[in-house]
């Protein structure tokens, strides 16, 4: 599972290589069934780098506030993915969602174990084909299976979750996050059908 700055190396190259992919162009095709998540990869919408200072300033229940907090709590860039480069729908796609990543498991309520983060890379398995998450997820259940079968009826747990919690929520993809920095974190996942995690 992952763990530690050189397993999010390793998945980073993946997910880059893996937009070169026909799973990839699936992925995006799939996203553009949404008109929101159309609009977005038409337009090659990207925020301005999330200024982590300026959100500290937000109210204290805001996406941004919460966000801010907890990406300085735990030591995360948040312009890590700035470096891709931006020259179809697929590779869009990977920059908006490594943009916009963090945002997902603090609206989701997945922490960033590994556990966590499969669970989350379910719910983006029921929003949209993104091949990264089938392969996190297999990768995940193979090393449990293999290294640590006592964690998987807890990954099995996520993953179910996850994916049922995809299945009922809005598009996160089609979401301009950064417009709203000063909504209320409750009124985003109200709004948006995110049930929260029990």
């Amino acid at each position: 599972m992952l763990a530690g700055e050189e397993s999010l190396q390793s998945v980073g190259e993946l997910s880059t290589a893996l937009v070169e992919t026909p799973a990839f162009d699936l992925a995006a095709k799939s996203l553009q069934s949404n008109l929101e998540a159309s609009a977005l990869i038409r337009a090659r919408y990207m925020a301005p780098p999330h200024n982590l200072e300026k959100l500290m300033q937000c109210p204290q229940d805001s996406l941004g506030y919460i966000y801010a907090t907890r990406m300085k709590q735990q030591g995360f860039d948040p312009d890590l993915y700035s470096y891709l480069k931006i020259d179809s729908d697929a590779s869009y796609v990977e920059a908006r969602l490594g943009q916009t990543h963090d945002l997902w498991h603090i609206i989701t309520g997945f922490d960033v174990s590994s556990v966590g983060e499969i669970g989350l890379q379910a719910f983006h398995l029921s929003q949209f084909p993104y091949p990264l998450a089938t392969l996190l997820i297999a990768n995940a259940l193979v090393s449990a299976t293999l290294l640590t079968p006592s964690e998987l009826p807890r990954l099995i747990q996520a993953i179910a979750q996850g994916l049922e919690m995809g299945r009922m929520a809005k598009s996160l993809f089609a979401q301009k996050w950064e417009e709203n920095w000063d909504k209320p974190l409750l009124q985003w996942q109200t709004e948006l059908n995110i049930r929260s995690l029990s």
